[in-house]
């Protein structure tokens, strides 16, 4: 077993390697509007510490912004009424960036001109150690070969398709965590355990919708979880996990809740513009456009892995994480399908974090059940 680890630990570095060599060559300036304005809420909070949470187009005094569009042959890129990615809020009269504050606080962290290399290196590194960590928990041969072709496949997904937006780094990161996470908590006996578990993943998954505000919809099965098996059992215990989860998600949530109060003057207001918002919308083209695209393979194998575990485990913590991830997908389904704007990436969040959650759930609960029997020997013996 020893070898086989170190073999694929070997492949999952080679395929490490090759990221990083890619990424290397990567520009900063690639002629995209997300891209320029992600850029934008680095430099206001470079310029301005925490006041950088205030994304007014007022404040381009310096001209970043403006010399950054004509830069990349934006036509009217002196005119800030026109400017991409930023909404007029009807009750201020400012002119905001849309996004939440998180991959602009990220990309902050790194020297401005080479914020996008270190980024996208430092996350899929991260990535690249829970994938080792996975191999680790691995003890048969066939657990270690499923834990390195994932790891693999999610080392391989920091370029394509994270790399269509800026803030699916650190999003895929937090993803990857919470799957680890939620696969502990569901394995904790103690109580104790359970309940600081909860409240980790609950703050994980909320700072995660500082990065992209659809992150909303990943606590949506933890929350059906919570609250189903509350109502199943009256537990008061399970009732002070899903309480302890939900407010450890606000609290990670807050640089969201700050930005919208100082853009849009409420922290429940969205800094949206009309298209993001629109009525949900059940057209045809958009689905089809995510059954042809490799989203679908994601959700596919997120939806047969969860049938797979809830059909092979009759009680346990490993059917939970099924009951968790099959409540997260098909809410985040729902939400996505009727979405009348489609991207390459939109769906792939929840389909890591179920993938990631059922790989570890798998592992420990065999690493858990190898354990026992070996004590069980030898207290036979």
């Amino acid at each position: 077993m020893k070898y086989l680890k170190a073999v694929c630990g070997f492949v999952l570095c080679a395929v490490l390697a090759s990221n990083v060599w890619s990424m290397s060559r990567w520009s900063e300036s690639r002629g995209v509007y997300d891209d320029v304005c992600y850029l934008r809420q680095a430099h206001l909070f470079q310029r301005f510490w925490l006041g950088g949470f205030d994304t007014s187009i007022s404040r381009d005094d310096d001209h970043y912004l403006s010399v950054k569009l004509k830069e990349m042959g934006f036509q009217s890129w002196n005119d800030a009424a026109t400017a991409p990615c930023h909404t007029l809020m009807p009750a201020s009269g400012k002119r905001v960036l849309q996004y939440p504050p998180g991959t602009g606080f990220v990309l902050a962290l790194f020297p401005q001109g080479f914020q996008v290399i270190p980024l996208y290196v430092s996350a899929t590194v991260i990535v690249f150690g829970l994938a080792l960590l996975a191999i680790f928990y691995a003890r048969s041969g066939s657990s270690i070969l499923l834990a390195a072709g994932f790891g693999c496949l999610a080392v391989y997904l920091m370029i394509n398709p994270t790399k269509a937006s800026y803030s699916m780094a650190p999003t895929m990161v937090a993803c990857a965590l919470a799957g680890l996470l939620t696969a502990r908590f569901f394995s904790a006996g103690q109580e104790r355990n359970r309940l600081v578990l909860a409240g980790i993943v609950g703050l994980v998954i909320g700072m995660s919708v500082n990065f992209r505000l659809p992150n909303l919809f990943l606590a949506s099965g933890y929350l059906l979880f919570f609250g189903v098996s509350f109502l199943l059992s009256r537990k008061i215990a399970i009732a002070v996990q899903g309480v302890l989860f939900a407010a450890a998600f606000m609290l990670g949530m807050t640089p969201t809740l700050l930005a919208n109060a100082v853009n849009a003057g409420s922290p429940f207001s969205t800094t949206y513009g009309s298209v993001d918002v629109v009525p949900p919308d059940l057209g045809f083209s958009v689905i089809w456009s995510y059954v042809a695209d490799m989203q679908f393979v994601l959700l596919l194998l997120a939806g047969l892995w969860t049938v797979m575990m809830w059909l092979s485990n009759r009680a346990g913590g490993v059917r939970q994480v099924a009951f968790v991830t099959a409540g997260n997908l098909l809410v985040n389904l729902a939400f996505f399908l009727s979405h009348p704007i489609f991207t390459p990436y939109y769906t792939v969040p929840v389909a890591m974090l179920s993938l990631w959650s059922l790989l570890f759930a798998s592992l420990i609960q065999r690493a858990e059940a190898g354990d026992a029997g070996r004590i069980g020997q030898a207290a036979g013996a």
